[in-house]
């Protein structure tokens, strides 16, 4: 397109602009340096806001995770206890299992990001031991394939950065008569038993060790306090 700018039409023309059309991989290319230009005045201006970014912990798994921040749960005690020293995240899922959890990794936890956790907490076992359902559905996930989906967050989370430390919570007993009681007729034929729930944690602990990764043994923690049955459940 050529635009002819002149004073006076019956003159020879004293400024001839020229103009084509942008290829499209330009304006992609300046749109996404945009975008990154805009992406670091955010984040100056989020650190300018809340000063320097603390040491975060993130806390990863299915309930134990997600109800951990309720009154007197264990990120809520996290979050007291480290409450001037490091942010404590919190990325709990009800209901989900190993499974789901590789699937969304790069998403909670992108490689490229500007600030990598300090700490990981791990916790996915509970759902995985539930027995396999009629149906085929529900959170029920083989043995073989649950230690290979916890090896491969074990390989990922360890490639975030040389500094992020990883603990892994194994699944912890279960009170059976009270399952039982409470179980949805919806989901009765879901079973959760301490014989399942030791195997899977057995299976944790064995991978971690061969890892060289840190694993708080739940099963047999919770059984070590007198009264595990009634004061360790909601």
């Amino acid at each position: 397109i050529n635009i002819w700018q002149r004073g006076d039409w019956g003159q020879k023309p004293d400024i001839i602009i020229v103009s084509n059309l942008i290829p499209i991989d330009i304006l992609r290319d300046c749109q996404r340096e945009t975008s990154k230009r805009k992406g670091v005045q955010r984040e100056k201006k989020r650190r300018e806001m809340v000063g320097p970014v603390r040491p975060q912990f993130v806390l990863f798994g299915s309930s134990i995770v997600q109800l951990s921040f309720s009154n007197g749960g264990w990120g809520a005690i996290l979050a007291d206890v480290y409450a001037r020293k490091a942010d404590i995240l919190l990325r709990g899922y009800f209901g989900w299992n190993s499974r789901r959890a590789i699937q969304v990794l790069d998403h909670v936890f992108p490689k490229d990001a500007s600030t990598q956790p300090e700490l990981i907490i791990t916790y996915f076992g509970g759902n995985d031991s539930m027995g396999a359902h009629p149906s085929g559905l529900g959170p029920h996930v083989p043995l073989p394939e649950y230690i290979e989906n916890m090896k491969q967050i074990v390989n990922y989370l360890k490639g975030l950065s040389d500094s992020t430390r990883l603990i892994f919570l194994t699944s912890p007993p279960v009170n059976e008569e009270r399952v039982n009681k409470y179980a949805s007729e919806h989901f009765s034929h879901l079973v959760r038993t301490n014989e399942l729930c030791q195997t899977y944690a057995d299976a944790c602990v064995k991978l971690c060790q061969e890892l060289d990764v840190k694993v708080v043994n739940l099963f047999t923690a919770f059984q070590q306090r007198e009264n595990w049955m009634t004061d360790c459940f909601t």
